[in-house]
């Protein structure tokens, strides 16, 4: 048994759900988001919360339940309060830089690096070295975060490059030059 499929997705006031099948459209004050769920589980929803059900008891249909249920539940809480991500850039010379959608970055290459922000996520520089990047949709929102770290993922001598604010980059002792 599932014990995050078990557990119910309560709805705040502000949030509307319409199930058809499959497919699931909840909207809420900071947008709309829709999905469609795997044929193995059952949305239903009942005195203000969603509950998820697998169909059948088989390993997929169990290891699907939960994996629907926290869809289910961030889908709810991005149309409700949204999800941000903070982003640090470090390094001698490092920027960034927002116009627009367009995200700006000096990372130590012999050119800037430009970065398209897809439809739906907002982002804020502080400091020129500090990128606030916000949405609803919490997969699109890591995987945006994931695209940019990977232009100059942190290394482990100096901690130069983009890395999570929470991160704890693993630093490394360099040759201490002895003969």
């Amino acid at each position: 048994m599932s014990r995050i499929g078990k557990m119910p997705v309560n709805l705040p006031k502000e949030v509307e759900v319409k199930i058809s099948g499959q497919d699931v459209e909840v909207r809420g004050p900071k947008g709309r988001l829709f999905r469609t769920f795997h044929p193995m589980v059952e949305v239903s929803q009942d005195n203000g919360a969603l509950k998820v059900v697998p169909r059948g008891l088989s390993p997929q249909a169990r290891s699907l339940w939960g994996l629907s249920r926290s869809l289910l539940h961030n889908m709810v809480v991005g149309v409700s309060n949204g999800f941000s991500k903070v982003l640090e850039v470090n390094g001698v010379g490092y920027r960034v830089e927002i116009n627009g959608n367009i995200l700006k970055m000096a990372l130590g290459f012999s050119h800037p690096v430009e970065f398209a922000l897809p439809e739906g996520i907002s982002g804020q520089v502080d400091r020129n070295t500090i990128v606030t990047l916000s949405g609803i949709d919490r997969e699109l929102l890591g995987q945006t975060c994931a695209t940019i770290r990977a232009f100059r993922r942190p290394e482990p001598y100096k901690g130069k490059g983009i890395k999570y604010a929470n991160e704890v980059i693993r630093r490394k002792a360099g040759k201490t030059g002895k003969k």
